[in-house]
């Protein structure tokens, strides 16, 4: 058995827990893996896959952006605008004022110090991104300014979502590089323009970034929670790797990466919120919570759509996290019933066709249904988290957040 830092999925607390008894079974996870991928036919098996699945182009154009630093980030790059449909406006229209000062500020808090790593982020930050976690960050500010008497949001609100937002930023360009993305939000990857060098740099240069940040808020209950945010993007990353291929891979175990890899930050995000409120403990608990479960939530959603919505939509190809042997819940229970596509996944895909004949499979075992119904079950819980609040415009944008992430998938 191996010890490590888990988080308890039901009460949010940190703690040493032993995987075995937990449900990680990382150990084993990480055993298989290791095993199979050390075999003496594992390797070259894996090494073709990948040349099939996964191929590249390897002459990467190294062309650096010519914009002034700061012209992306504010809105004015070239291309098509980002896609915002018009109910996630609405929800985000109450923070509108908001959103429009973090746009600004990020200019002067990514820093122009070098010109190449300033591009490369720039890149990624007018890639049509939502703001969705800063959003959050200023609708449970002002949702809970009420309790305490504020009445109007702190300097460290403020730099708090603008703190969320860089980590957000940091960690999908370091994503993109390790699933070898090529596209996101149906635009190049940093990778795929500047090469993985710059790609990393500009990552750890963000992180490190929003880390000196983080630590002049002066808060260290804060502090705390966003550390650990940026420790458990490295576990669920390590997770995931140990778990590719891996038919035996449990929900619980797709729960925990996804919390890692996802819910982690949002969770952070609206509980750090709270604290800079000044509400009580048992107010930021419900905030982290809610948090939490919507983050859950829309991970799910995320996988769900990878399989029912066409690569022009997704701005990847369809089935891609499948195709790189990571097993979302609707494989995990389209595993349950279809011994077939057991057969085909520990195959790595190898025969021509074969993904296709998986995704169908996933697509007509109900697994997309019952991952609806467990994406349905977490948001319910992130909704009954917000009793805590006042009635306020704020607020029922919460619950709107909540009740759009699922709309995407009905």
């Amino acid at each position: 058995m191996m010890l490590a830092t888990c988080h308890n999925l039901e009460f949010g607390r940190t703690g040493l827990v032993d995987f075995g008894a937990c449900g990680c079974s990382f150990s084993s996870s990480f055993d298989r893996f290791h095993s199979r991928n050390y075999a003496k036919k594992g390797v070259s098996r894996r090494l073709i896959c990948q040349k099939r699945f996964h191929s590249r182009n390897i002459a990467k154009r190294r062309v650096f952006s010519t914009e002034a630093p700061g012209t992306l980030l504010n809105g004015d790059a070239p291309g098509p605008p980002p896609v915002l449909s018009e109910k996630k406006a609405d929800l985000f229209e109450v923070v509108a004022d908001d959103l429009l000062t973090l746009n600004k500020n990020l200019q002067s808090i990514v820093g122009a110090e070098n010109p190449v790593l300033m591009s490369a982020a720039e890149q990624i930050f007018s890639a049509g991104g939502k703001r969705m976690r800063p959003a959050l960050v200023f609708l449970v500010s002002r949702a809970t300014l009420e309790l305490t008497g504020l009445e109007e949001l702190t300097r460290e609100h403020r730099r708090l979502a603008e703190i969320i937002e860089m980590i957000h930023t940091a960690s999908l360009i370091h994503d993109d590089v390790l699933d070898e993305s090529d596209m996101r939000r149906g635009r190049e990857t940093v990778h795929q323009l500047y090469g993985t060098r710059v790609a990393v740099l500009a990552g750890d240069f963000m992180f490190a970034q929003s880390s000196w940040y983080l630590a002049n808020l002066e808060n260290l209950e804060v502090i705390k929670l966003i550390s650990q945010v940026i420790k458990d993007f490295a576990s669920g990353e390590i997770k995931q790797a140990s778990s590719l291929f891996d038919c035996d891979v449990q929900l619980d175990e797709y729960l925990i990466k996804s919390y890692y890899k996802t819910a982690s930050l949002i969770a952070a995000s609206t509980k750090g919120a709270a604290i800079f409120s000044g509400v009580d403990k048992d107010i930021s608990e419900q905030m982290y919570q809610y948090g939490k479960n919507l983050g859950l939530s829309f991970q799910v959603v995320d996988d769900i759509l990878d399989f029912t919505q066409s690569a022009e939509q997704l701005g990847k190809p369809a089935g891609s996290d499948l195709a790189k042997g990571n097993l979302t819940a609707p494989v995990i229970y389209a595993l349950e019933k279809e011994s077939k596509l057991r057969d085909i996944i520990e195959s790595e895909f190898c025969e021509t066709g074969s993904l296709d004949e998986a995704i169908e499979l996933v697509m007509n075992s109900g697994g997309i249904e019952r991952a609806r119904m467990l994406a349905k079950q977490k948001a319910d819980v992130a909704i009954q988290c917000l009793q805590c609040l006042p009635q306020s415009a704020f607020r029922l944008a919460l619950e709107g957040m909540v009740k759009f992430n699922l709309e995407r998938i009905d």
